[in-house]
Order: C-alpha cells, then structure tokens, then sequence
C-alpha cells in the first residue's frame, strides 16, 4: 500500500516512522515533509488541498494521513471524499471540536458532557465587562487555531483584561481571536486521553500527560508543548472507565445525532478535579508532543487501526472492523522531552549547528549511545529522536523551529524511560537550546509506592530544641514524608528513646533524625539503637553556640554512625533524609527534584528583581 502522510513535524516524523515499519506499507510519501522525515518518505510540497488529492488520485494512495489540525478544520477531509479517496481524520464539521472554542463548549453543554462554566463573546466590552465581574481566576481562549498557544490562565481580572487586549485588540493569534471563550479556572492535574473513532466505535489508546507551558513546574506562556509521558497515572482504570462513560461515549453519539459522525483521532485534554473528569478542550488529532511516546508503545500495526477506523461502521451490522481490532502495547513507559530554540513561544534565532546527533557518545553508565536521528539505546531502554524543526544546512542539522527535537525513551517503568531520555538530552544540543527539566515528576509522585505512613522518626532532646524541629517537618511536610515526632532525654529516659524508635521502626521509619545540644549525647543513643541511618542536628543550647554538639555529634565512637548537618541544620537535616529515601521511592525523588527547581527559580527570579546582568 501506498501511504500519504500530510505535514512535517515531529507528530509526522513518528508516524512516519512507525507506518514505516508496517509489512503492508511499500512506499511513504510526505507533505510538506522535512529533511528528517525523507530518510523514510519521498517528500514534496503540495500548496492546496485539491493537489493533495490530485496526487492521491494519480499515484494510487491507498491511505492518506492528516497530522495537523489546520488541513482538517479547513475541510481536507470532504475533499478527498467528494473524491472517493480514503483518508484518516475527521471532517471539517467534525472538526469543529477543535477549531472553535465556541462550538466545543456549546456541544459539551447541549449534550452533558462535564467541562467548566463559560461564557463566549464576540466583543471585546462585553468581554471586559465579564472579566470585570469574576470574582476569581478564570481563562481566556481564543476561538479558532492558535497552534496550541491561544490559552491564557488569569489569576485576576486585570490579568483577564490584559488576555483579552492579546487576544481581541492586538489579535496576537490573528482571526483566531476574533472571538473568545471565558471560563472558569479549574484546579487539578491535567491529562490526554485518545481514542480513534470510525464514527460510531472507537479503540482506546493509553494516556498521556502533556507540559504546555515552557518553563519547569509550569512557569512561563503556553506552547505547543515541552514534553509528555504515557501511560499517566492520574487517569487510574476507574478514571477511565468515568472518561469513557461521561466523556468519550456521549461526544461521539452527540456528533452522530447532529449528523457530523467522528471519524478519526478524539483527543480530549482533561482536567481531573476533585476526583472527577472535566473537559478542558477537544482536538481533532494526535497531540505533539503525546504522539512520539505513543508510538513508541505501540508494538502492533498502526496502519491496521487507521484503515479500520477509515471502513467506517459496517452497514447491518452490530459490531465494525475497528471495534474488533486489538492493539498491542508495549509494556512500560515512554516519555518525550522537547528541546526547543532559545526564546520559543517568541521570537528566536535559527541555523544553529546541532551537535551530538551525528557523533556517538557514552551515556553515565558507559554504555553507548548509537549515532543518528533514528534509534538509540541506553541500557535497558530505547529512545528515538524525532525532528520537529530542524534542516539539513552544509551537511549538518540546524535548528528551524520553536520546537526542534523531541526524544522520546522507552523504560521499564518512568523513572527509567526519564533516565534514558535525559541522558540522551545531556548528550544533544545547539546555541541557545532549552528543555524543561521536570518533565514526568507528577508521574512519579503517582508511581504508586507503597510507602509508609512513617518514613522519619525525629527526636528532640529538649521541647526547646522545637523551633528546629519545625523547620525540619516543614520540609518533610513539603515533600509528602511522613514522620512523628518525641521528646526524650539520652540521659534522664533512656528507655523513652528505645520504646520511641521501636515504635517507629514498627511503623515502617527508615530514616532517623536526632535533634540535641550541649553533650549531644542523643544522637548516638539512637544510632546504639537502630540499623537505619540517623541523622544528627546540633542547636544551640549553650555559650558555645552549638559548636560543642557539633563537636560531640561528629566524634561519634567506631560502630556507631551518625550524619552531622550544620547548628540548627533541621531543613538539611529532612533534605538529606529525603535524599536517603528517594534512593527507593521514586515519588520522593520527585518531590526532591521539583524542590531543587523551586530554589532554583527563586534565584533566577531575584537576579532579574535586582535588575542584574543579563549575560547569565
């Protein structure tokens, strides 16, 4: 079969790349295309929508691929249908779901489907007006396509007036802002569920978890998106069976019943808030950066899928081609990390010379890392690199987008799939080049550990040695560790120390902290007691400003080990503990990371406070 794959990004380069490992494909052609996508496609450049299908027509494709919105909601589809050629992706009516704000939000209204309140205008004063009178944070949307980039989350109203002056005044998103949807702000975690639809049916595809705005820990304007992982754990299999019920079901039957039958990919982005799916927005195709790691997972054929969802409902018939297909997943995680041009979602510089593409390198583990846009290992796991805006310049690749590479690994589990896909990141890059560091963490805080309730047991010498002890919960409590916390003397109640860490070992304690001054003999009284590791904080309790229990606890006996912080060191005291338990739990080695980006930020943030040189 012959297959024509329209658009040239790094969503077209994984399907190009997974069609093309399909046995029943005999050649790939692209359009637009890229100079990545021709190592697996003959590539051109066809201007309309009816040269797309002349070329369909004349070169007998067998199957035509639409990657992007845009030919979809200007109506691809009806084209080539109006000349009996196969093509996989919703009509332009269909497509509405994605290409008006409006149209979407009226449909979940007309049918139940559960997304937040709203409010649509077509003037700006009525707009402002509506903002005015929120009392809370609300989000401004831009109607029609804005290439991912036409949300603005508002804290405030004035924050909502300066959104609405973007969007309606100075038309930043063009004639995509000719109209706007208010609504309300909902609070939860996000997620992207997929389905592939032949109008009636649908197959499943796992979930995903996409990163839209383009600094760490969500910081910064949207974009089209810095990196996603599947499967997202968020969506748990009850979740999911709501998603299908509530959300997914009721968008395809109301679609049929208002004679515009779904055929093609139904991504739904979805906030999950307070336990409960919400509909954030509709698109009408495989999300990029969500569709590299799909691909990855994906070991059965995706021609066999888009072919049966393109038959349609069998005529008389119950049950269709699609709702018989069964892919097949591979086991695991995969994640995509998008590098991304030095000013992207504004302006940037391009022609940059990529380096580490093209060169083998040693991963952290010394193993190798084979060359290349295509495959690389990193020890147990997999990872691809697909071009999203990149050429070929003087023999070498450059950079031509916003989003330029997008790596996607492959793991046993996510914190190895993140593993193989930073170290390949480290390995890559070009002037200027940026990527989100925290690509993942809430997958890993929803790793499903099972941790104990008590994971650190702090003992405090003296109820004055409190103000330390507060700084160290804190912590502990910022980065979801549990702990309990005594009173007891090494001196005057031995046996309250004893029954103390017994108890918290029983608990499940693998972590002790010890907080005492003068002597200090405490800490090694609870080292004398337990095989897990603690941890000793002197504080100041005399005229030697706690330099004596920092003596006392570093010149602990042979056989008795004790960790020493700094005087009144509590909040490196629960650092260190945590860094101990990250070790085992990957959802505290999460919740680390994102506390070392916080800190990090926060000076960023007072650097340019100050006012203070831009060269860093």
């Amino acid at each position: 079969m012959k297959i024509l794959i329209v658009g040239g990004g790094g969503r077209e380069h994984a399907l190009a790349w997974k069609l093309s490992t399909s046995p029943r494909v005999t050649h790939l052609y692209a359009s637009p295309g890229s100079d990545a996508i021709r190592e697996l496609a003959t590539c051109f450049v066809l201007e309309s929508h009816g040269e797309l299908a002349d070329f369909a027509e004349k070169e007998g494709i067998a199957l035509t691929v639409v990657g992007p919105e845009t030919p979809l909601v200007e109506g691809l589809a009806d084209v080539f249908q109006q000349r009996g050629l196969k093509l996989f992706g919703p009509s332009r009516a269909a497509a509405r779901l994605e290409g008006s704000k409006v149209f979407a939000k009226r449909f979940m209204e007309r049918h139940g489907i559960p997304t937040a309140s709203f409010a649509s205008f077509d003037a700006v004063e009525a707009a402002r007006a509506h903002a005015d009178a929120l009392a809370g944070p609300c989000v401004v949307k831009a109607d029609g396509l804005a290439a991912g980039k036409g949300v603005i989350l508002c804290k405030n109203a004035q924050e909502a007036q300066a959104a609405l002056d973007i969007v309606m005044v100075d038309k930043a998103f063009g004639g995509a802002g000719d109209k706007v949807v208010i609504e309300s702000f909902m609070v939860g975690e996000e997620a992207s569920y997929f389905a592939i639809c032949d109008g009636r049916d649908f197959v499943a595809f796992p979930s995903a978890q996409d990163h839209k705005p383009v600094g760490d820990l969500d910081r910064g304007p949207n974009t089209g998106g810095m990196g996603a992982y599947c499967p997202a754990p968020v969506l748990t299999p009850e979740l999911e069976e709501r998603v299908i019920a509530e959300i997914v079901r009721p968008t395809l039957e109301g679609m049929a019943a208002e004679g515009n039958p779904y055929q093609g990919v139904l991504y739904v982005g979805l906030m999950i808030e307070d336990g409960a799916p919400m509909v954030v927005e509709y698109n009408c195709r495989f999300g990029d950066p969500e569709c590299q790691p799909l691909m990855m997972l994906l070991e059965s054929d995706l021609l066999d899928l888009l072919e049966a969802a393109v038959e349609g409902p069998v005529e008389g018939t119950v049950e269709s081609t699609l709702a018989r297909a069964a892919p097949v997943w591979r086991q695991g995680t995969a994640v995509c990390i998008v590098m991304a041009s030095g000013g992207y979602p504004g302006g940037y510089e391009k022609d940059f010379p990529i380096h580490g593409l093209e060169t083998a390198t040693g991963d952290t583990t010394g193993n190798i890392i084979e060359n290349t846009t295509g495959h690389i290992t990193v020890g147990n796991s997999q990872c691809r690199v697909f071009h999203a805006g990149t050429a070929r310049k003087d023999g070498r690749w450059v950079n031509r987008g916003g989003r330029v590479l997008g790596i996607t690994a492959w793991g046993e589990d996510l914190p190895r799939a993140l593993r193989a896909g930073y170290g390949a990141v480290e390995n890559i890059g070009w002037e200027g080049a940026i990527y989100r560091k925290d690509i993942g963490l809430k997958g890993l805080k929803h790793s499903g550990e099972d941790r104990p309730a008590v994971n650190v047991g702090i003992v405090l010498g003296s109820i004055s040695d409190k103000d330390v002890a507060d700084k160290t919960t804190a912590v502990l409590d910022k980065l979801g560790i549990g702990y309990e916390l005594a009173v007891a003397s090494a001196h005057r109640t031995p046996e309250r120390v004893r029954r103390f860490i017994g108890s918290c070992e029983q608990a499940g304690a693998e972590v002790f902290i010890a907080i005492a001054g003068m002597a200090a003999a405490l800490p090694g009284v609870v080292a004398a007691e337990t095989l897990r590791p603690v941890i000793g904080v002197p504080v100041k309790s005399s005229a030697f400003e706690g330099l004596d229990a920092l003596l006392s606890i570093v010149q602990m006996p042979p056989g008795i080990p004790v960790a020493t912080v700094a005087v009144g060191g509590g909040v490196n005291a629960a650092l260190l503990a945590a860094h101990m338990l990250g070790l085992k739990y990957p959802g505290v080695e999460a919740a680390l990371r994102e506390y070392r980006l916080e800190q990090g930020l926060k000076v960023e943030d007072a650097h340019r406070g100050a006012g203070l040189s831009s060269l860093v």
